[in-house]
């Protein structure tokens, strides 16, 4: 099985890669989504929450979402050490599930790929890369936010110059270049080309 890790900043367009490769029949194991599953059923992930920072870190339903930002927001330490419970177990669970996929390939899309130590575990990292400009108005246009947000977002990301250095490959998405072909001479370029997309 061989395992690609997808990545790229905030707007980068690395969803509507991890779609186009799964329309290939590359399944796509979505981090972002997953990891907030786990911090709500995970009693690892319970149990160190709750460590560190009470019973009332728990709603019924899940994690008080709310209530943890504000122990982690301008807090690294607090992060740091949320992020050491959740990563691992992220990181199990993905190996877990690419160990169940019936496919030669299978994929991790995470906006901190290199952060979290999830490039360690994949074999190819592929960067979907944006301009800035091209960043910042996708997503004031999808999240409805401020460009000032927006660009706080972006500063507590890895710089996109860092993760290209550390990617296999890159995938530009500006609006230009057309993204079929490229994702096409990815798979192609690693010999996991299937059939064309009709």
């Amino acid at each position: 099985m061989i395992k690609v890790g997808i990545t790229g900043g905030i707007g980068s367009g690395k969803s509507v890669v991890s779609t186009l490769l799964s329309l290939w029949g590359v399944p796509v194991y979505i981090a972002d989504d997953e990891s907030k599953k786990l911090t709500d059923t995970s009693p690892v992930i319970r149990e160190g929450l709750i460590r560190l920072f009470g019973e009332g870190i728990y709603t019924p339903e899940g994690v008080n979402r709310p209530l943890l930002a504000s122990h982690i927001f301008g807090n690294p330490e607090n992060l740091r050490q949320v992020n050491n419970l959740i990563h691992p177990e992220v990181n199990k669970h993905f190996l877990h599930w690419a160990e169940s996929q019936d496919t030669q390939v299978c994929g991790i899309e995470s906006a901190i790929l290199f952060e979290s130590g999830f490039d360690r575990i994949v074999d190819i990292r592929l960067m979907v890369y944006a301009p800035l400009d091209i960043r910042l108005q996708r997503v004031a246009r999808r999240d409805r936010v401020s460009r000032e947000l927006i660009e706080r977002r972006i500063q507590n990301q890895m710089p996109d110059e860092e993760k290209r250095d550390r990617s296999d490959y890159v995938v530009i998405n500006d609006g230009k270049q057309a993204l079929i072909p490229q994702v096409e001479k990815f798979l192609a370029n690693y010999g996991l080309f299937v059939p064309k997309l009709c």
